[in-house]
């Protein structure tokens, strides 16, 4: 797997060295042993967790400013929190989750692969008492964006990111978030745009530059319910 997960890799010009391979190696056989016993993920066969974890995951690491303080909202199975920290050690990350059972593989994970500056809590986003201390939000397959710039953005530095992964449907969300942004204090500062083995995929950064209301992500479950 490794020799190929190098050669996935470089088609999309991300060198990896020997080390980091073994690291995706560890990652995906505990991913599959663990997928066994609880449901992680549904992609499981090798080349396609390369392809559609690993890669997808890993692809925007060089978005991400130097030693930036990084909180991943519904980080699942660990995407794309560890693929992210493998690319990018630098890199202090929260992974949050709402499920026991996930956070603990992630812990797990942090474990075998020996990582530092990496935690995973078990909590909800709107449970969480860190407003305005991380430089970039990370959200992947969670929610549309209006939903995710209510969730992300009060938990970012003034100038923080939220980098969400997209799809196909990155212009309908964007005019969707209107409201949100104006809210939230966000505005859209790029989206990326490109092809990953056929999938069409997109990276949507919005950058924070003011202060999000203080009542803000509301609880219940209402960002996704009744979106802004």
């Amino acid at each position: 797997m490794k020799e190929k997960l190098k050669e996935v890799f470089l088609k999309y010009n991300i060198t990896i060295s020997d080390a980091k391979a073994t690291d995706f190696y560890l990652f995906y056989r505990e991913l599959i042993d663990w997928n066994s016993k609880i449901n992680l993920t549904s992609i499981t066969q090798e080349d396609e967790v390369i392809v559609k974890h690993f890669l997808d995951s890993a692809y925007p690491h060089t978005l991400i400013p130097t030693n930036s303080k990084v909180l991943d909202i519904g980080a699942g199975a660990g995407f794309p929190s560890l693929p992210l920290k493998i690319m990018r050690p630098d890199i202090n990350i929260l992974m949050l989750d709402s499920l026991k059972k996930r956070v603990d593989f992630l812990n797990h994970m942090i474990n075998v692969l020996n990582l530092s500056d990496i935690k995973a809590t078990h909590s909800r986003i709107e449970d969480l008492n860190l407003k305005n201390q991380f430089d970039i939000v990370l959200a992947r397959a969670v929610a549309e964006l209006p939903t995710l710039i209510e969730y992300g953005l009060p938990f970012l530095k003034t100038g923080g990111l939220l980098i969400s992964y997209k799809s196909l449907k990155t212009d309908e969300e964007i005019k969707k978030s209107q409201k949100a942004l104006l809210i939230l204090g966000g505005k859209v500062d790029n989206v990326s745009r490109y092809e990953i083995d056929g999938n069409q995929r997109s990276i949507v950064v919005i950058v924070k530059v003011k202060d999000s209301p203080t009542k803000y992500p509301r609880t219940k479950n209402l960002p996704k319910l009744k979106p802004l």
